[in-house]
């Protein structure tokens, strides 16, 4: 079988307000819309911008409801239509542990205050910590967090650590601190995390790569989500 042909193509000619230049940012895609929230371009971006890749058109929402402040290298997924922010840099060496949910048919805003875990802390402030969805669970790892009271005095602390939030269906949240088995992978910020399900078994499983944490990394860690015993990581 041949392999296909795969074309590139600068899309030069878009409708409506276009966002300006920026980095750190995230997208999901719901339907035809490419949602955009947030990044940097000389200070923090706290913009939402939408793009219909049907009609190639940006358009802006009016949004309303708790309209959370700009943040750039935070968790960013999508449940249907909608989509969760948590944490990120909202001002130079200042970071978020909040929790904001968008609902996207209405372009609602709402901060969500999850209950902390039953036996611990809820997540410390952070960026580049990696946000992965799998079932009704959005997994939390790692990021980057300032151990200084002054944002301008930045102690840079590289974080392992690993936290579910169950998205229950009458609306409520919780943090919790899983259980796991194995070796940890080590601290780290600007990773990537996906979840993976074997076709086979049916098990989910958390994917870690990369990352930094004083020098760039190359590592690769699996994280067990499947339902059938406890997760582990190897």
């Amino acid at each position: 079988m041949a392999a296909p042909i795969l074309k590139w193509k600068r899309v030069t000619n878009p409708t409506g307000p276009q966002p300006r230049p920026r980095h750190g940012h995230r997208a999901v895609a719901i339907k035809d819309l490419m949602v955009v929230f947030g990044g940097g371009n000389e200070g923090i971006v706290d913009e939402l911008h939408v793009y219909n890749t049907a009609t190639n058109q940006w358009f802006v929402p009016a949004t309303k409801g708790d309209i959370p402040p700009g943040c750039a290298a935070y968790g960013f997924v999508v449940d249907g239509t909608r989509i969760l922010v948590f944490g990120g840099m909202v001002e130079y060496g200042k970071y978020s542990n909040e929790l904001y949910e968008l609902q996207a048919s209405r372009w609602e805003w709402k901060r969500l205050k999850p209950r902390p875990p039953k036996h611990g802390s809820p997540p410390c402030p952070r960026l580049g910590h990696s946000f992965t969805l799998i079932g009704n669970r959005v997994y939390l790892f790692g990021g980057l967090a300032n151990d200084s009271e002054d944002p301008k005095n930045n102690i840079p602390r590289y974080l392992n650590d690993l936290y579910t939030l169950e998205l229950r269906g009458n609306n409520s949240t919780a943090w919790e601190l899983p259980q796991t088995y194995g070796t940890s992978p080590p601290p780290r910020e600007s990773h990537t995390g996906v979840a993976y399900t074997e076709k086979t078994s049916g098990k989910s499983r958390l994917v870690i790569y990369g990352g930094m944490s004083g020098c760039r990394l190359g590592d690769l860690w699996l994280l067990d989500c499947g339902m059938q015993g406890s997760p582990n990581i190897s």
